[in-house]
């Protein structure tokens, strides 16, 4: 696993139900863009210096964007979906 600075770590929840953890890179202490890496965690803003586990992933600036964007759109259609089937529903 290699990064860079401002690069993401995303780690899956390895229990049913538990979150996933995003955090974004800030520094890559290891050779080579090898780990550990210090991160800063979104959920808390907490740092840490982490040795990722296989259960994690690296997110280049560009990729996290691109999911963002599509996280994005797919929230905007769920809601106008909603929007079209209330416009469908008697007032009581």
């Amino acid at each position: 696993m290699r990064a860079q600075a401002g690069d993401w770590l995303l780690v899956k929840g390895t229990i049913v139900g538990s979150p996933d953890e995003l955090g974004q890179i800030l520094e890559v202490r290891g050779r080579d863009g090898e780990p550990p890496f210090l991160v800063r965690w979104l959920r808390d803003d907490h740092k840490g210096l982490v040795f990722p586990g296989p259960d994690a992933v690296v997110l280049t600036a560009r990729e996290k964007s691109a999911a963002d964007e599509r996280q994005r759109r797919q929230f905007e259609r769920a809601q106008e979906e909603i929007r079209a089937h209330a416009a469908h529903i008697p007032a009581s």
